[in-house]
């Protein structure tokens, strides 16, 4: 079955090897210089300049973005949120659960963010933190993550970026953009299995950070990184999938991580010229799609169902809209470890399955 959903992807034969390492005590040795091989190869990968500590979780993507929100403010500092899909939504649901002071930039979910609104919530003396969506994977847009750093830069704060599905299929310097916390996952890009996930933390910010109260038991990121720096981890980790991501990211930095972007890249004009054959109309213009998902209006007369079902019988998986968009839209990714014979049958089968 090939997935063209945003995440879980299809992975290597070498990666699914992974899983069967064996079994581990994650209060051995051994766990730890394995959780300290995942660390390494994600600052190598991302952060290559340095400066940045690198905490893994067992968890999705979003167990490591709360752990992020939850973590990066004072008891008297406010996050400014950037939200214009479900993914921005989602980081400000997180600070309200948390009972945590935030302002929400929102936006339409087909438009980048409006920069004078951003630049003038974050001016608000009580903000000390911006969270931006790199990749919102609700429409396959980019978001200007360079000009809210800027922002964030010039006034003092810090920059979150949720880089969730972006991290590995798209370029993302965290020194360029002023990044200081980036959240990432095992299940998309990096082509390992859901489960894991990530937070870089620039090593000066994380200082500060410890001094705040924890907001959560699980959650917290100076817990990890005080139990890393004694060796050990605050609880139990998923050992088997550690195993997959450390394997994951060795073949992504064998592959590098721009020719992967640009691999991807390559792939996303394929199947959008494919697309434009078949007389798809696409939901974003060029300038605004990321190089792993595309969105498309669905053609007169077809729905998600028929479309979905009839994919899925010859054997590729692909994604509905999200929210308002649900009845509107489907999305197609091309995250994953797949071979341009791979998104050519897929073509050939979107075309039978709309009688075109």
């Amino acid at each position: 079955m090939i997935l063209l959903n945003p995440g879980p992807v299809n992975v290597s034969a070498r990666v699914t090897a992974a899983l069967a390492r064996g079994d581990m005590c994650h209060r051995e040795p051994e766990c730890d210089a394995l959780l300290a091989s995942i660390r390494a190869r994600l600052l190598a990968a991302f952060a290559p300049a340095g400066g940045f500590t690198a905490v893994v979780l067992t968890g999705s993507g979003t167990a490591a973005l709360e752990a992020a929100v939850t973590s990066v403010l004072s008891p008297r500092g406010r996050l400014v949120v950037v939200a214009n899909g479900v993914y921005g939504e989602r980081i400000a649901a997180m600070a309200d659960a948390a009972r945590l002071p935030a302002t929400v930039v929102q936006g339409r979910w087909t438009d980048v963010p409006d920069v004078a609104a951003v630049e003038r919530a974050i001016a608000a003396p009580d903000v000390e933190a911006v969270a931006v969506v790199h990749h919102e994977t609700t429409t396959g847009l980019l978001n200007p993550v360079a000009t809210v750093g800027r922002l964030a830069r010039s006034a003092g704060k810090l920059l979150l970026v949720d880089s969730v599905s972006g991290l590995g299929g798209e370029p993302l310097d965290l020194d360029a953009v002023g990044a200081d916390l980036v959240v990432g996952t095992a299940g998309k890009c990096i082509q390992a299995f859901p489960g894991m996930s990530f937070v870089l933390v620039r090593e000066a910010v994380m200082e500060r950070l410890a001094a705040y109260p924890a907001r959560s038991l699980y959650l917290s990121l100076p817990l990890y990184e005080a139990s890393r720096r004694r060796g050990t981890v605050p609880y139990t980790p998923a050992v088997q999938l550690a195993y997959a991501f450390d394997e994951a990211l060795a073949e992504l930095l064998e592959e590098g991580v721009a020719a992967r972007a640009a691999r991807y890249a390559a792939a996303a004009a394929l199947l959008r010229d494919g697309f434009a054959r078949l007389g798809l109309r696409f939901l974003l213009p060029p300038e605004r799609r990321s190089s792993s998902i595309t969105s498309l209006w669905f053609p007169a007369g077809v729905d998600y169902v028929a479309l979905h079902d009839g994919l899925k019988a010859r054997g590729f998986v692909i994604y509905e809209g999200q929210g308002r968009l649900a009845r509107e839209i489907f999305r197609v990714a091309n995250m994953g470890a797949l071979a341009r014979a791979d998104f050519e049958r897929f073509l050939e089968a979107l075309a039978t399955v709309l009688g075109r």
